[in-house]
């Protein structure tokens, strides 16, 4: 950020778009907008959700920050500070948070908190990106605070830890685990709204894709090549057969966040898109709008969105979904074909060789970057 002649006011550091009251939902996941106007509309929701800050580690969070990170700010890391009110001024959020490095190897950055949000970038990540890709991932996590995702977030952080420290009660994890399991299928979609927010801001497709690229390969660009990452979530969506379909489903489940080559794909279809280019052209919802936004809508634009996401996907099981939706005739021998895809059979009875396919790998996630 650079100021004004007369000191009296911060502008971009380079000339960047900017988006006057722009709301949250101009760069929403349809998934993620709907779950998030249908809660919004709840009378008293944020409320029953702040009333759990008596439970919520937030307080120690912040004191733990407060006393063991590096607070951002004019004196300490300035150029994550003119970042970071640089994002808060392009997306037009008045109240910049406060934002801390923490000491961990990790490259990893999230936004945290009930009452008011808090970003955290860890030391991994800021030696790892340079400062387009690190420009980013700060308006990642600002699209984060606009989006009001910071106190879903905490609460998920809050469950997650809660169900490791009961999962010897018998059947006290099953009902906890199944809350975690819903929120991490929105936490998903909403980090998906916050690349979207990330590109708002540093308004640089290569250097969004650089990002994700080095969370998933490390600091090697030389070694490294765009279109052959992206090419990656497209071999991945469309491999394998109903086995690896149901593997990647398992495979996900822990996860908080979707994978890295996924976000890359859906990034820059996204980029690609008629509605990005409205909001680069200052055609986008507005802030003040939101109390009249309207929840059949929202929950239209996500089955459409999800009804596409069938239509279109390459995945084997997504095929048999659209066969079974379009009546097929011979449906058994389809699923049969799809299983066995690729596999001998010994006279029709079924696969040779008796060869396993694999479980889920069992990750839960933890080494993926918040980011």
């Amino acid at each position: 950020m650079t100021e004004s002649p007369d000191g009296s006011e911060r502008v971009p550091s380079r000339d960047r778009r900017r988006f006057p009251g722009i709301s949250s939902r101009s760069y929403e996941h349809p998934a993620d907008r709907s779950a998030l106007v249908a809660l919004r509309k709840l009378s008293g929701f944020d409320t029953v959700f702040k009333t759990l800050s008596g439970l919520l580690p937030e307080r120690s969070l912040r004191l733990l920050f407060l006393s063991d990170s590096v607070r951002v700010g004019e004196q300490q890391f300035a150029h994550l500070n003119d970042m970071l009110r640089d994002a808060c001024h392009i997306l037009d959020l008045e109240k910049v948070p406060p934002m801390y490095v923490n000491q961990d190897p990790q490259p990893n950055a999230m936004c945290i908190g009930l009452d008011e949000p808090i970003i955290v970038v860890t030391t991994g990540l800021v030696e790892l990106l340079d400062e387009e890709e690190m420009r980013a991932v700060i308006g990642h996590e600002v699209g984060h605070a606009l989006s009001g995702h910071a106190v879903y977030r905490t609460v998920l952080l809050f469950l997650t830890n809660l169900a490791l420290k009961v999962a010897w009660i018998p059947l006290g994890n099953v009902a906890i685990m199944a809350i975690v399991t819903a929120l991490r299928e929105w936490f998903r979609k909403s980090e998906l709204s916050a690349d979207r927010a990330g590109l708002l801001v540093g308004q640089d497709l290569e250097a969004s894709m650089r990002g994700l690229m080095k969370l998933a390969g490390g600091n090697h660009l030389h070694q490294m090549n765009v279109d052959a990452f992206l090419k990656q979530a497209e071999e991945y969506e469309s491999g394998g057969d109903l086995r690896d379909s149901v593997l990647k489903i398992l495979n996900v489940l822990p996860r908080s966040h979707p994978f890295t080559t996924v976000r890359a794909a859906e990034l820059k279809k996204w980029a690609a898109s008629r509605d990005f280019q409205r909001i680069m052209d200052g055609h986008y919802p507005r802030r003040d709008e939101d109390k009249d936004a309207s929840v059949s809508d929202s929950f239209k634009d996500s089955a459409t969105h999800y009804a596409d996401t069938v239509r279109n996907s390459k995945d084997p099981l997504m095929g048999l979904v659209r066969d079974i939706a379009g009546g097929a005739g011979d449906l058994g021998g389809k699923l049969r074909d799809s299983v066995f895809r690729g596999g001998s059979r010994s006279g029709g009875s079924g696969p040779a060789g008796g060869k396993g396919s694999g479980g889920a790998n069992g990750s839960d996630g933890s080494g993926s970057a918040e980011k």
